[in-house]
């Protein structure tokens, strides 16, 4: 019984590594559309972000009939409920792409970000990705040890969250109000996503160890 549960476990964890893929690949096309103004790009993260929720819940389905079937204690019970945390969490990090997506839709034809803030926002987009990407190799490989690395890629995060919010409210702010309020919108985003990165490595640590790091 013990092998087929970690059998089990593994596609568990496959998918949920699946939906943490689909999060950075959503996060790089939304950033991409979001400094290209490319509505179609857009339109394709939105649509995505219907496979990602589908996902959560066969995780969901999946990791309830273990606890139900199975009655998993210590790290295996860990490990379950540490699926349907995540999956929550990273089902999350795929809507906040969505969300900037969704700024490209509603700014079309208009670019959203100006000149002067496209290298920023390009570093953000690549930063969350990166840790979504790290997020669906430490599920692969067991979880352990990402903590801190994300939280320091966090901090960089927040610094050019920072920066945007610096910019646009200067005296010396050369553009529309509206601008100004649609980038405040997607910066955050950018930052909750990798909140939820964060989030989501801590779980993951804790799983694996039984101690909840920070």
């Amino acid at each position: 019984m013990r092998e087929g549960f970690q059998d089990d476990l593994d596609r568990l964890d496959g998918k949920l590594a699946t939906m943490a893929d689909a999060a950075a690949e959503a996060m790089r096309r939304a950033t991409q559309a979001l400094l290209t103004a490319d509505l179609p790009l857009a339109e394709q993260v939105l649509s995505a972000d219907d496979e990602l929720d589908q996902l959560r819940a066969a995780c969901e389905e999946d990791a309830y009939a273990l606890l139900a079937l199975q009655a998993p204690v210590a790290r295996d019970l860990r490990g379950v409920l540490a699926v349907v945390y995540c999956a929550e969490k990273v089902e999350r990090m795929g809507d906040l792409a969505a969300h900037i997506a969704g700024t490209v839709r509603r700014r079309h034809p208009d670019p959203t970000v100006p000149a002067e803030l496209e290298a920023v926002f390009a570093e953000l987009g690549r930063e969350t990705a990166g840790m979504a990407d790290r997020v669906a190799g430490l599920i692969r490989a067991g979880g352990q040890g990402g903590y801190a690395e994300l939280s320091r890629t966090d901090e960089t995060i927040d610094a050019l969250h920072a920066r945007v919010l610096a910019t646009i409210t200067a005296p010396s702010w050369p553009h529309d109000q509206r601008i100004a309020v649609a980038l405040t919108l997607v910066t955050r985003f950018y930052e909750r996503f990798a909140d939820q990165a964060v989030s989501v490595s801590k779980r993951l640590d804790f799983a694996a160890t039984g101690d909840l790091p920070g």
